[in-house]
């Protein structure tokens, strides 16, 4: 056997990949997990890609999300510069199919404006 105990040699094993994982993380950009949670999912209606061409795009966000909150989790996320963010709170509406009723689930919804020349790709 070696000198090195297992322990010894778990330590080493352990300390190599931190040094792996610190090169990794210089060259990626880390992004906090908070803003993944903001931002639901973008919002895709004939009015939203209007909006596209005039630099506004339009996600679905977390009930409880700020103004100042959305704006920084689009900055971080897509790398843009944004210059304004309103938001509109849809309310629920009445729904029927058959002889069952119900109710589509409320949401809010963000309208978020970047600077000119910039632009963010999302999946349809």
């Amino acid at each position: 056997m070696g000198i090195f105990t297992k322990k010894e040699k778990l330590k080493k094993e352990e300390v190599k990949k931190e040094l792996v994982v610190k090169k990794k993380a210089k060259s990626l950009k880390v992004i906090d997990p908070i803003a993944w949670r903001i931002l639901d999912k973008p919002y895709v209606s004939e009015k939203a890609t209007e909006l596209e061409k005039e630099n506004r795009y339009t996600f679905r966000v977390i009930d409880g999300s700020s103004k100042l909150q959305i704006k920084r989790a689009v900055e971080e996320i897509y790398g843009v510069g944004v210059i304004s963010v309103n938001t509109v709170s849809v309310p629920r509406k009445k729904k029927k199919m058959g002889k069952f009723k119900g109710w589509r689930k409320s949401f809010k919804k963000a309208i978020v404006q970047i600077k000119e020349g910039e632009k963010i790709s999302i999946d349809k």
